[in-house]
């Protein structure tokens, strides 16, 4: 889900909601579930939020499904916002000044990663290895944003842990509704049905 969907993302996320709505687990759990994929939403270890969020529910007894799923309340849409928000956060929380604005993560980062790579390279060809992006990506994005996406991380789970429960409550009871009004309207066709049949048998 990097990329843009085929379907676009509001289809998608219609989808998401479509799929919570639907899983075979009691509200609880599901609301359990879409709380810790939220919160890992708010954290740096992007390619690790499934896992993360997975072993989470697990801990919280939530819907593992569900946890995977909440995930995706970090998206395109809402990333910008996740990471200025996490990263001033932590800035503040960590005592550190200059505020990078989202553009300047995302070249902090592009950066770091390719000195990683440069830095492999240069371990097997025996050449000196240079950490100093690296260690500017660490101090400056990855522990102000691990550090600053804790609370509003928390603050959005459990917002949304009641909100999902609110709706997931809401859909089983129309559902509910739906089958006795249809189950009644089955008896009462049937119960219609029958009666020309008696009254035919008593004519006999």
């Amino acid at each position: 889900m990097a990329v843009y969907p085929p379907g676009g993302w509001r289809r998608a996320l219609s989808y998401v909601a479509h799929r919570l709505r639907r899983l075979p687990d009691t509200p609880e759990r599901i609301a359990r579930g879409v709380a810790a994929g939220v919160f890992v939403s708010f954290t740096p270890l992007f390619g690790l939020h499934f896992i993360l969020a997975a072993l989470i529910a697990r801990v919280m007894r939530g819907n593992i499904m569900a946890a995977l799923l909440g995930t995706f309340f970090g998206n395109p849409f809402t990333f910008p916002i996740i990471v200025a928000l996490s990263i001033e956060l932590g800035s503040i929380m960590l005592g550190h000044g200059g505020f990078l604005h989202f553009q300047q993560v995302m070249r902090t980062s592009s950066a770091a990663w390719a000195e990683i790579w440069t830095n492999l390279d240069a371990l097997l060809s025996g050449a000196p290895a240079d950490w100093t992006g690296f260690l500017v990506f660490l101090q400056r994005v990855f522990l102000p944003y691990l550090v600053g996406g804790i609370v509003p991380g928390v603050v959005s789970a459990a917002v949304m842990y009641y909100v999902t429960l609110t709706l997931v409550n809401a859909y089983r009871a129309r559902r509910r509704k739906k089958l006795r009004a249809r189950f009644r309207a089955i008896r009462a066709a049937r119960a219609e049905g029958a009666e020309p049949d008696d009254e035919g048998g008593a004519a006999r």
